[in-house]
């Protein structure tokens, strides 16, 4: 079965809502590593909406297994990167008028500052992974510039219902093959849950799972 990274960005939310110093994300961190979490899994965004540098940095003193960093392709985050030195980073698209990540990230139309942000992390032995959409072109051009590893975004297929549903998971697995056949390691995550996830996990050679507002959720409601 393939790993599970632990996603903490909405445990910052809930404290950001109030400007205050809980619930703290590093703990959040701890209490997931002794759940069995294989990773931990941020955003640093530009706006610092909810993961703040603080926790970034603290994150990286305190977490003993994977740290995957998620941040745009721009030139300050990538240097804040190159600073702190996460296990991975994982380049995703960013606008600030969104609530969350609405979709993959356009590598074909971004490809200099794609590839300008994966080389110089690979400059710092950093880990890259492109958060993509099951789309040929960009799976083409991730196992072209040699990153690690590609990130399917699993949101179309976590709104979708029925045979929609059955739709989208094939272009993942589409996708899926795709990335096995350029050995690409292969994750997947956004809108994963408990009903959900098991056919995204099924699915060959699948290494890495992000799932993180699921979790926060429940633990939300088994807390009260």
């Amino acid at each position: 079965m393939p790993e599970l990274g632990v996603n903490i960005d909405h445990v910052a939310t809930v404290r950001q809502a109030r400007r205050t110093y809980e619930p703290d994300p590093v703990w959040a961190a701890a209490a997931a590593e002794l759940g069995g979490a294989d990773g931990i899994t941020i955003h640093l965004r530009e706006d610092r909406r909810h993961i703040q540098d603080r926790d970034l940095r603290l994150l990286r003193e305190t977490v003993s297994v994977k740290l995957n960093l998620e941040l745009a392709c721009v030139p300050e985050m990538v240097e804040i990167a190159c600073q702190v030195r996460p296990d991975q980073v994982t380049l995703v698209p960013e606008r600030r008028e969104e609530v969350t990540t609405e979709g993959g990230l356009d590598a074909v139309r971004h490809r200099d500052e794609v590839k300008r942000a994966f080389e110089r992390l690979r400059e710092h032995d950093i880990s890259v992974s492109l958060f993509l959409d099951p789309d040929r072109a960009a799976i083409e051009l991730a196992a072209e510039l040699g990153v690690a590893a590609v990130e399917l975004h699993t949101g179309q297929y976590a709104n979708a219902r029925g045979a929609e549903q059955q739709q989208q998971l094939r272009r993942l697995e589409e996708a899926s093959a795709q990335s096995r056949s350029y050995g690409l390691a292969l994750h997947a995550g956004h809108g994963m849950n408990y009903h959900n996830v098991l056919p995204i996990a099924r699915i060959e050679r699948m290494h890495e799972l992000s799932i993180g507002q699921a979790s926060v959720d429940r633990a939300i409601f088994v807390g009260l």
